[in-house]
């Protein structure tokens, strides 16, 4: 009676407290429903503006093969270099969630912003219209807060601009993981069976560390990893596979960043490490050619490799042509000898003609 009381009174004030944040952290992870044919797709954007020819690109393309899409006419609003306000925004993905005609929801983009609506979402409602929700980059934010105040898997993964709607559209591999998870059939192929991502032969996933490691997959960009620390949105890391990929971030902000999490012991229980594609990461600001151990990879290594568990590098998700998709909040394993990373359960609930 008296934790309910606190509660009420730190919720009425706005503080969420450790009370709320270890019931969050201890409830039944919640699975959305499958992507079927003729499913209703709608498009969001909850955080950089968003090109519309490139955006009408991925509608055909997602038309063409069999899902209908849905979007509001302010989808291309501006407000400075963010999609329309924030109430705008997240006023549209709480409609999203809302609508019962809408099935799935794919974010258009990420870029920046995505932080300044958590506050605006109504986390209860969410997790009583699981939905699947797509997207990375800035998008991280939205899997963090969602996964620790709604507890449904959600998926990181291509936006619309930068998959369907791209120049080059989707490599073989990313829209193999991309439907594989949304319609269930990676499992349904294997009998219900856990599926494993895989690099391709030409761009393969290393790893150092020993043994398998098994835990609920939580992460995504390192940069939105590290800006929500210190709020009621920061990562739990206990017992997760811990999944980290950034883009434009030189090795000292990488060293900066993983300190930080370091420090607030967000390393000490982690029971392995995915780590993406971190692309683009020439440091402009010290050109002066640095030793192995200062490159990004090398920072990454002095981080992670004392903490003895299974890290898998080079994985194919993140800011680079090949983006695995990948179930934040579903039950995971890394494999550091066989390289590979084991989706153990089925991230979506699948109707009886998809089972067949």
């Amino acid at each position: 009676m008296r934790a309910s009381i606190a509660l009420a009174a730190c919720s009425a004030l706005g503080i969420l407290g450790s009370l709320e944040l270890a019931q969050d952290s201890d409830r039944e992870i919640l699975r959305p429903p499958a992507l079927e044919k003729g499913s209703t797709i709608m498009f969001v954007a909850p955080a950089g503006d968003v090109d519309r020819d490139r955006v009408k690109k991925g509608r055909k393309a997602l038309e063409a093969m069999g899902y209908r899409v849905a979007e509001r006419k302010d989808l291309y609003d501006r407000w400075g270099y963010l999609a329309g306000t924030d109430e705008r925004r997240a006023k549209e993905l709480m409609q999203a969630f809302k609508d019962d005609r809408v099935d799935a929801i794919f974010c258009c983009k990420g870029g920046f912003g995505s932080t300044r609506i958590l506050d605006l979402l109504d986390y209860d409602v969410i997790r009583d219209n699981p939905k699947i929700l797509l997207g990375f980059s800035d998008i991280t934010s939205l899997h963090l807060a969602i996964q620790k105040h709604a507890g449904v898997v959600t998926f990181h993964g291509p936006g619309v601009m930068s998959s369907v709607g791209s120049r080059s559209g989707m490599t073989e591999t990313t829209q193999r993981y991309l439907f594989g998870a949304l319609t269930g059939d990676a499992h349904r192929k294997r009998k219900g069976k856990a599926y494993a991502i895989e690099g391709p032969n030409d761009d393969p996933i290393d790893s150092y560390g020993k043994g398998r490691a098994r835990g609920r997959l939580v992460g995504g960009n390192l940069s939105l990893v590290s800006a929500t620390m210190g709020t009621r949105y920061e990562i739990d890391t206990d017992d997760r596979v811990l999944f980290l990929e950034d883009v434009r971030e030189p090795a000292y902000k990488v060293d900066r960043m993983l300190t930080q999490l370091k420090q607030a012991g967000k390393l000490d229980r982690v029971r392995g490490v995915v780590l993406g594609k971190f692309t683009r990461t020439k440091d402009r600001d010290n050109p002066r050619s640095q030793p192995a151990e200062f490159s990004v990879p090398g920072v990454l290594r002095r981080f992670l490799e004392p903490l003895k568990v299974p890290v898998l590098t080079n994985f194919p998700s993140g800011h680079h042509r090949l983006n695995a998709t990948l179930p934040i909040g579903a039950e995971v394993e890394v494999d550091a000898k066989r390289k590979r990373l084991v989706v153990l359960e089925p991230p979506v609930i699948m109707s009886k003609k998809q089972r067949r």
